[in-house]
């Protein structure tokens, strides 16, 4: 998948080099490992909302409900 999604964006190898050495530069070396955990939580949780709502909608296409539930 990250092979394809360089050759999607032409990245080559000088041009990962120079992007992860600003990166470098910007945040320095301690605040890197926290960088990454916080990228990696993020996209953990889309990855668990996105389920979530897959599973929804393949729930409720296997087993309609009436729309409207009956009010008192």
């Amino acid at each position: 998948m990250l092979s394809s999604t360089l050759l999607f964006l032409n990245l080559g190898t000088p041009e990962i080099i120079l992007i992860m050495f600003a990166i470098l530069l910007l945040f320095g070396g301690k605040k890197l490992p926290e960088l990454a955990r916080g990228l990696g939580k993020g996209i953990r949780e889309f990855k668990d909302a996105s389920s979530g709502i897959k599973q929804e909608i393949e729930d409720s296409m296997n087993n309609p409900e009436p729309a409207k539930k009956e009010q008192k």
